[in-house]
């Protein structure tokens, strides 16, 4: 197609260079409906070269020390902090998420995520035992275990690549990692530090283009051994069923439909602003947004007259806009997919108190084509409802009333989804109690997305398989071995 105006055309980085690519795939300005930039539709021989790249950088990178390691790691983090408005900028403006959560969100956590492991890689201990009677002495190594793939998504792009790349070269690894296609500015920038970090040649390899084609390329390749992958469950059974030949180690971060139990001891002062974060917060597009609200029957009404009220104070438009509260959603299709679970909801007989359908949205000239929505809560909606069973991921949040404690952990329970579920209630008893039956990787209470990236990261039934963080990341980058020795 013709372009008006010169576009940003990114190449592969393979073996420390840019390599152009034979065909390129149109990446689109989702706030304002313009492509802006080209990015590779990389296949099979690039997928080859990169891997290539990274094995032969392995037994180098591998046998340095996790301080050397770390250093470099350090560097690259504060390359990348030093040049933090630039890659929100970019962040923002090839997501459609406001610059301020670029900002203060995406970008710090990016940089953070390279910090932590740089330090957390220094901590680690292995096990030993002895036996005394047998002359023994058994202890375990752990080693790197070769070429790690990694595949990210569209909605915290930098975020989460970071979240994977860290680990896996801090554990001695080198890396082929895949962003979505619709978002890899700001890897394709990451790659433009990594020479002035002291990154040698061939250890983090990005290649770009489409899951179907790269990503599979990837998870195809028999000199891969581990593939991690964030984004959805559809996807994710495609990639077990292509790695299963290979006997790959996979780490899945898959969907979520996460509930938020409100019971009436709740702090609605708290709970009200922290609830519409967790279901509108970059345009409901992270995985642990909240999209199910179970709200306890006597405080129902209030709850979602002064949730409603808030909701709709909240400012949709141009995302360089610091007032504005929610950006644009990633593609034309994706604003379709949302649309049309709030029309099924409607024809199911559901009432939509607010948004999509309900409030006329403003848009500043520039935006009028651009993919936004407004912040839309549904209520009068049944638990079987595709609404209340499917992952939506985009700023729709279902609200519905219960009784009894028993009735609503089997309600949130009901879902084939388990990641993340929020309690609000001031009764310390029933808060453990709660969280200890909810089936849910993750499990906040009267607060949302504080994380301590020691812990484990992850979730349970089809939200994934395996944990993230630092002791389990270690674990998943490393392959470790019993060594016995007899004296």
């Amino acid at each position: 197609m013709a372009h008006s105006k010169a576009l940003l055309v990114l190449e592969n980085f393979i073996a420390g260079k840019f390599v152009p690519c034979s065909s390129y795939i149109d990446s689109y300005n989702p706030s304002t409906g313009d492509v802006y930039c080209r990015v590779p539709d990389s296949g099979k021989e690039e997928v080859e070269a990169a891997v290539r790249a990274a094995k032969d950088a392995f037994p180098v990178w591998s046998s340095k020390s996790p301080l050397e390691r770390s250093r470099i790691m350090n560097k690259l983090a504060d390359l990348i902090e030093h040049d933090l408005e630039e890659f929100a900028q970019a962040e923002s403006k090839d997501q459609g998420k406001t610059v301020t959560f670029a900002r203060t969100v995406d970008i710090p956590r990016a940089v953070y995520n390279l910090r932590f492991f740089a330090s957390s890689i220094l901590h680690h201990t292995t096990e030993c035992t002895e036996m005394a009677s047998l002359g023994c002495v058994h202890y375990t190594s752990r080693e790197p275990v070769g070429v790690a793939g990694l595949i990210s998504p569209w909605n915290l792009p930098l975020y989460l690549l970071t979240w994977k790349i860290a680990p896996a070269i801090a554990c001695g690894n080198t890396v082929v990692a895949k962003p979505s296609e619709m978002t890899s500015v700001t890897a394709w920038m990451m790659c433009k530090l990594l020479e002035k970090a002291g990154m040698p040649h061939g250890v983090v390899n990005v290649v770009f283009g489409t899951g179907a084609k790269a990503g599979e390329a990837l998870v195809c390749h028999p000199d891969v051994p581990l593939i991690s992958f964030t984004g959805s469950t559809l996807t994710a059974q495609r990639i077990t069923e292509k790695s299963a030949p290979h006997c790959k180690k996979l780490s899945l971060e898959l969907g979520g439909k996460n509930p938020a139990i409100v019971f009436d001891d709740a702090n609605l002062s708290q709970c009200i602003p922290t609830t519409l974060r967790s279901s509108f917060a970059n345009q409901g597009e992270i995985c642990l947004c909240t999209s199910r609200i179970f709200v306890q029957r006597g405080i129902y009404n209030e709850f979602v007259k002064r949730f409603v009220a808030e909701a709709k104070k909240w400012k949709v438009g141009s995302p360089s806009d610091p007032t504005v509260d929610m950006g644009a959603l990633i593609s034309k299709e994706h604003l379709e997919k949302v649309r049309s679970y709030v029309k099924k909801a409607q024809a199911e007989g559901a009432r939509i108190l607010c948004g999509e359908g309900v409030d006329s949205l403003d848009l500043p000239a520039g935006n009028q084509k651009g993919y936004f929505m407004l912040p839309t809560i549904i209520t009068e909606v049944k638990d079987e409802s595709c609404c209340m069973q499917e992952e939506i991921f985009g700023p729709v949040t279902c609200v519905v009333a219960f009784d009894t404690e028993e009735e609503v952990v089997k309600r949130a329970n009901g879902v084939k989804y388990g990641l993340a579920a929020t309690v609000w209630s001031s009764n310390v008893g029933r808060v453990h109690r709660v969280a200890r039956r909810l089936q849910s990787g993750l499990v906040w209470t009267n607060c949302w997305l504080v994380r301590d990236l020691n812990l484990p990261f992850g979730g349970m039934k089809a939200s994934g398989i395996g944990r993230e963080g630092a002791k389990d990341s270690y674990e998943f980058f490393t392959e470790v071995k019993t060594i016995t020795i007899k004296h």
